[in-house]
């Protein structure tokens, strides 16, 4: 199983393919975990979550979790395949629940009622690549990896 997990190809696309995606999602997981960038904070953003948006408080805790927790953990290379998988499941969800009705496009003039689909089908075409590549050079799971190959 830890295989799975960490093992990653030594290439940079792994690399920077999960620095984009941790620096794109690092403020919005600071938003709603520490109010930070404008954002509301953690009660704040689990009252919006659960009140507003009807979702069970499991599901909002993992959203915010994964908003945080993954970008850091893809910024490092730690559990790479986990997180990606992680994010998937995210923009998955909130494609359906919330852009989708807004079509395709992201509503960069304001002229749209909502955001469309199309910065989560870009996120969820870099992380399954990330579920298929791994980590890459310079990540926590390269070096797992190579550490457990040399023990044997």
């Amino acid at each position: 199983m830890k295989h799975l997990i960490f093992q990653t190809n030594n290439t940079w696309t792994g690399t920077l393919l999960r620095w984009t995606i941790g620096i794109v999602f690092i403020p919005h997981g600071l938003q709603k975990t520490l109010g930070l960038f404008g954002g509301m904070g953690w009660s704040k953003t689990m009252e919006l979550f659960t009140e507003n948006l009807h979702l069970p408080y499991g599901v909002a805790c993992t959203v915010i979790l994964v908003e945080f927790l993954g970008s850091i953990s893809l910024l490092l290379g730690w559990g790479t395949r986990f997180w990606a998988l992680s994010f998937i499941g995210l923009l998955t969800g909130i494609m359906f629940t919330s852009h989708l009705d807004n079509g395709f496009f992201m509503n960069w003039f304001g002229t749209q009622k909502g955001e469309g689909c199309q910065f989560d089908i870009l996120v969820i075409g870099i992380v399954v690549t990330l579920l298929i590549e791994g980590g890459g050079k310079l990540s926590v799971d390269r070096w797992i990896s190579t550490k457990n190959t040399l023990k044997k």
